[in-house]
């Protein structure tokens, strides 16, 4: 049986997981940011653009995934040879990028409401906080491009 449709596989289900992570995430702070806008303009102040910031930031995980998927998509014609190591990439990818771009939503949903609630204190602890979990979506990208580099 030819297994290279494993690696196939591999090489789109961590851009496809990526995507689902990133969606969730910006759904979860955009729902947020819909609240918070419509609390401010309620009140008669001015709508923050700083919500864009946190609805928009989940996106970055599925542009990590796509590349690794076109750095595994370059190995295609060894993916018979190292289709285990190519669908285990696409799947740490897929999660490892998905996780964090949920997470990263969850996140900036509740600094969506923070800022909404504290008249706008605390923009930088609230970078932080998701720049920490950019770092996750950063790392899985740069530790399955060196597990890519790999295949022979």
């Amino acid at each position: 049986m030819d297994w290279a449709f494993l690696g196939q596989f591999g090489v789109v289900l961590g851009f496809g997981l990526a995507a689902l992570g990133s969606a969730l995430g910006i759904g979860a702070a955009g729902r947020s940011a819909a609240g918070a806008w419509a609390r401010d303009a309620k009140a008669g102040k001015p709508l923050r653009f700083n919500y864009i910031i946190f609805v928009g930031a989940p996106i970055s995980q599925t542009f990590y995934a796509m590349i690794v998927m076109n750095q595994l998509a370059d190995s295609l014609g060894k993916a018979a040879a190292n289709a285990g190591l190519m669908l285990a990439i696409g799947i740490a990818t897929g999660l490892g990028e998905m996780f964090s771009a949920w997470g990263q939503g969850l996140v900036g949903a509740s600094a969506c409401r923070c800022l909404a609630e504290g008249e706008g204190k605390g923009l930088a602890f609230l970078l932080i906080a998701i720049g920490i979990i950019e770092t996750v979506g950063i790392f899985t990208m740069v530790f399955m491009l060196m597990a890519a580099g790999r295949i022979a």
